[in-house]
């Protein structure tokens, strides 16, 4: 018995390994109280922050979602919270950590999404990112993933880094995504300041299996949770795209000088391991929608042979998460109708 319990040891975290991206170092950020960058967006009553200020937490109910947003406008930084999100039934719930300038530019918007997309017990968590630059909603850049935890047990960082050259979407340091800047991509790639967001709210329309499964408020209301709030970036007026003259500057130095702005071979790996295992649909991929890739789409044949003509995978054969033994308003942006694929 003393032999087999350290190779069943030994087994148990191979196989850990093999499901799980490596695990990089953790970033040197500093984080910020909800009084020091944040406002309510809607849904006042339903958002609750804590007694020192350091986390909030978002409710859904059948009256009303609710949301945040920064208190100023960047033009470029890095975004970052721990997010745990509603556990039971969430089916239809749509819980969003983004950066956008809709409500200043609406035709001609920029905005990078987190999008949790509501979830059903037994199934893995989906997760979607979004990138439009300009308003270019029809081509919106979407990819979808499945995640190799539960986030509705315990907290997980979610991080958006923007540059002028790059952006890169980060899962608990694992970068994800990156979208590096061509210059094919013109007004496509984001250029104007946007603020950040976080929202809960009914997607019931589209969400979950593209609608087929709704909201079901018997489990309301619904709670996410966030903390360690991080943007590292400075203000800017929107419209002259420079400096406020208050100056809110949340950063050391910028972004691109940053760890979390270097894609190390050891973050390239990881983010390399991420998308074999648990990309499940990609736009680069997805020949029916655009007959001619995307400027910036870096075609991998290894990733290419496992997708359909759609973008969408071939065949399954995901890890799947225990069952759970418990039972069973963002204001939507103008790329909500883009995302039910």
């Amino acid at each position: 018995m003393a032999l087999l319990l350290p190779l069943l040891s030994y087994c148990f975290l191979t196989l850990i390994s093999l499901i799980s991206p490596p695990v990089t170092d953790a970033f040197n950020v500093s984080t910020l109280s909800f009084d020091d960058a944040y406002s309510p967006l809607f849904g006042d009553g339903n958002l609750i922050r804590s007694s020192d200020g350091k986390s909030v937490r978002l409710l859904l109910d059948r009256f009303t979602g609710s949301g945040f947003i920064s208190s100023d406008l960047y033009n470029h930084g890095f975004f970052s919270a721990s997010i745990k999100l509603p556990s039971d039934y969430t089916a239809g719930i749509v819980v969003a950590f983004y950066t956008s300038n809709g409500d200043i530019f609406e035709k001609t918007h920029d905005e990078l999404d987190f999008e949790f997309l509501g979830n059903i017990e037994g199934k893995e968590w989906r997760v979607q990112t979004n990138v439009y630059g300009n308003g270019s909603v029809s081509r919106g850049r979407e990819e979808r993933y499945l995640l190799w935890f539960d986030p509705s047990r315990e907290f997980h960082q979610y991080s958006i880094l923007w540059t002028e050259k790059n952006i890169i979407f980060y899962i608990d340091e694992v970068p994800i995504r990156e979208v590096v800047r061509s210059e094919a991509m013109g007004g496509d790639y984001p250029s104007k300041p946007m603020s950040l967001y976080t929202t809960i709210w009914d997607g019931s329309s589209w969400a979950t299996s593209g609608g087929r499964y709704k909201v079901d408020y018997k489990y309301a209301p619904f709670v996410s949770e966030f903390k360690d709030l991080v943007i590292q970036g400075c203000a800017v007026d929107p419209i002259q795209q420079i400096p406020t003259s208050s100056s809110n500057c949340h950063q050391p130095s910028t972004a691109e000088d940053e760890d979390y702005a270097v894609v190390t071979p050891e973050r390239r790996l990881a983010m390399r391991k991420f998308r074999q295992k648990y990309m499940t649909y990609s736009y680069c991929y997805d020949v029916l929608r655009y007959p001619d890739p995307q400027p910036e789409c870096v075609l991998i044949p290894s990733e290419q042979r496992r997708f359909k003509e759609t973008g969408h995978l071939k065949f399954g054969g995901h890890h799947r998460h225990r069952k759970s033994k418990r039972p069973a308003s963002r204001v939507p942006s103008s790329s909500d109708g883009q995302s039910a694929m």
